[in-house]
């Protein structure tokens, strides 16, 4: 497909503020083969990035081709939709702003309770429009992708598209979870009174359970036939209060901020690309002053997504590395890096070159319902083989281990089989870190599909981010004798690369996390490592 033809104005674009301060904007396209993202083609003034001093990673130098990715959810509703504030008023959605302070609930022992919690993202789109009634009146105009919380937990409002698997959607006589029409006076009765964005009464409800009288039963779920203008927000806890009832956010990711792009839709919708990168790589790398250092591609966003079928940005990279004798390392999920496995080997003849794949769940069902939109397990493993085939060594990532999911006897062992037989040259793991943001988002997930697992991974990391020292010694007691009989421990030093991804765990073994995984709707596997190392969706 001829991309020229898909051109926008800047105007159609979007009019991005921070690509049009840069000065480096060449032109935005947009093509039904990615329907819904829009692609920003810019000049790059440098494509080596040095990583801070202090940070405890084993590399000091990185190169992303791309911002932004194209794997994620959307989810929004109506800018009439009524917000519930922390202080107990209501405002229509188009209202609410970055920073905010407003209500959200969290799951405390037998209750799901109403708290506080904060704006993090907020974002415009144009979806088509579905009006969910309500016994008791209440109505609330959503996208089909939005998530309501039910008795039965977490559905959208339609089901999926076609050819797009299930997904457990809202049906009429379903009740929704929340107050409704009428604001609380108390978690049980309601007041006289509307509640309304310009009541002088607050809603006192923080600290409650989500639990009430109201008539919450669904009536009706009409398709409207039209695509409005809608608005959604990513908050601290992953939901906030949406006419009364509790509503899923869209998970963000605040990468794309640097560039007054919001942190949420157009971390997926709005893909940044570096164009010219090979070039202005390889006049860097001719400069008296570098000095050959390892860099690592795939620390933050994956350079082997879908773009890359169309941009092909990577075969200028690694030759440019390889004619300056500067060794790297590739981390990545996409099976994509299959199409320069010439250019790959023909390197290793000159440089020191250490591919690595990122494989962390050998269960099909979990993997789809992890990472959905990624390559599947068996395919990256392919990848893995035609890598050796290659002559060249491969590791597999097997970061994180999801606790009670995937860290079994039994799926540690298949996933050593299974890496071994592909070939894999060693096996890196280490244990779920979950950031904030990626926290709320993950435990949301888990409520909803493993719901029986909330109080063991509430005590895991109450304590923060990281799981706590005793599990991470427990796993480690259980991983390094099947890394030991399956052939698969990795060097501590490697050679080939001067240690970039080898060390990463030896390093810094208090915080070791996921290096590399896609963005998805955001993708459960977030970075692992303290710098944001994910190669996605998101």
């Amino acid at each position: 497909m001829r991309w020229s033809g898909q051109e926008l104005t800047t105007e159609q674009a979007g009019a991005l503020p921070g690509l049009a301060r840069l000065n480096n904007l060449v032109r935005s396209v947009r093509t039904p083969e990615f329907d819904g993202i829009t692609f920003h083609e810019v000049l790059a003034k440098s494509a080596l990035n040095r990583v801070p001093g202090q940070s405890a990673m084993p590399f000091g130098w990185t190169i992303n081709p791309y911002r932004g990715c194209s794997h994620a959810c959307t989810y929004c509703l109506s800018p009439e939709t009524l917000i519930l504030m922390a202080d107990g008023r209501q405002k229509p959605l188009w209202e609410v702003r970055v920073g905010d302070a407003i209500i959200g609930t969290r799951p405390e022992g037998s209750y799901r309770r109403y708290v506080e919690t904060s704006v993090l993202a907020a974002w415009n789109t144009r979806k088509r429009a579905h009006r969910i009634t309500l016994a008791d009146g209440t109505e609330i105009v959503a996208s089909g992708d939005h998530r309501f919380l039910t008795e039965r937990g977490w559905e959208f409002v339609t089901e999926a598209p076609a050819d797009d698997g299930e997904r457990p959607n809202l049906a009429t006589g379903n009740s929704l979870m929340g107050f409704g029409r009428i604001g609380p006076v108390d978690a049980h009765r309601a007041p006289s009174r509307p509640a309304g964005p310009a009541i002088d009464r607050k809603l006192s409800i923080a600290g409650r359970a989500v639990k009430s009288d109201a008539k919450l039963q669904i009536l009706s779920i009409e398709d409207l036939g039209a695509t409005i203008d809608m608005i959604d927000i990513t908050t601290g806890t992953g939901d906030f209060i949406a006419n009364g009832v509790v509503s899923h956010n869209c998970f963000a990711r605040p990468t794309h901020n640097y560039l007054d792009l919001d942190a949420g839709k157009d971390f997926d919708n709005e893909i940044i690309v570096k164009v010219n990168v090979a070039e202005v790589l390889r006049k860097e790398l001719t400069k008296p002053t570098w000095g050959k250092h390892p860099v690592a591609l795939g620390t933050n966003t994956d350079p082997y997504q879908r773009a890359e079928g169309r941009y092909r940005l990577m075969p200028g990279v690694i030759a440019a590395l390889a004619d300056s004798g500067t060794p790297f390392s590739i981390l990545t999920k996409g099976t994509l890096l299959r199409r320069d496995l010439d250019l790959l080997q023909e390197a290793s003849q000159r440089v020191p070159v250490d591919p690595a794949m990122s494989i962390a769940i050998y269960d099909d069902a979990l993997q789809q319902s992890v990472e959905p939109g990624t390559p599947s397990t068996k395919a990256r493993l392919a990848t893995v083989s035609a890598i050796r085939e290659r002559g060249m060594d491969c590791s597999v990532f097997m970061m994180p281990i999801l606790p009670f999911l995937t860290d079994t006897k039994a799926h540690l062992d298949e996933a050593m089989r299974q890496a071994k037989a592909a070939g894999a040259t060693g096996v890196l793991y280490s244990a779920l870190y979950l950031k904030p943001g990626v926290k709320e988002w993950y435990f949301h997930w888990l409520e909803q599909d493993h719901p029986e697992l909330m109080p063991k991974y509430r005590e895991l990391y109450k304590r923060g981010t990281y799981a706590p020292k005793e599990y991470r010694q427990w796993l480690a007691e259980r991983i390094q004798p099947l890394l030991r009989a399956h052939g698969l421990q990795r060097r501590t030093e490697d050679p080939a690369t001067g240690g970039i991804l080898s060390t990463a765990l030896t390093m810094a073994p208090s915080r070791t996390a996921q290096p590399g995984a896609p963005a998805v709707p955001p993708s459960l596997i977030a970075a692992e490592l303290p710098l944001d190392l994910t190669p996605t969706l998101f």
